[in-house]
């Protein structure tokens, strides 16, 4: 399954892109499991996308919990929180 990816704000500088086009493996279908796919590329990624790091996920432009399905050219952003004020 090929999906988009698109990196936000500290992530994007972190891992030194603002998009990306990826082919995932079989088992891999949802936002938490790409999350840690990605994660499995180690330095920057592993670091910047590790579990219990603060950050939110977007699939087609909706907040996704790791649980949300990903399909078929859908685009998964990664950004950290926002705050205002």
């Amino acid at each position: 399954m090929q999906i988009q990816l698109r990196f936000f704000a500290s992530l994007r500088e972190a891992v030194g892109t603002a998009q990306e086009s990826l082919e995932l493996p079989a088992d891999v279908t949802t936002a938490g499991q790409v999350r840690d796919y990605l994660c499995s590329r180690g330095g920057s990624w592993a670091e910047a996308l590790a579990e219990g790091r603060s950050l939110r996920i977007a699939c087609n432009q909706q907040m996704a919990e790791p649980s949300t399905p990903v399909t078929e050219g859908c685009e998964l952003a990664f950004f950290p929180p926002v705050t205002g004020g």
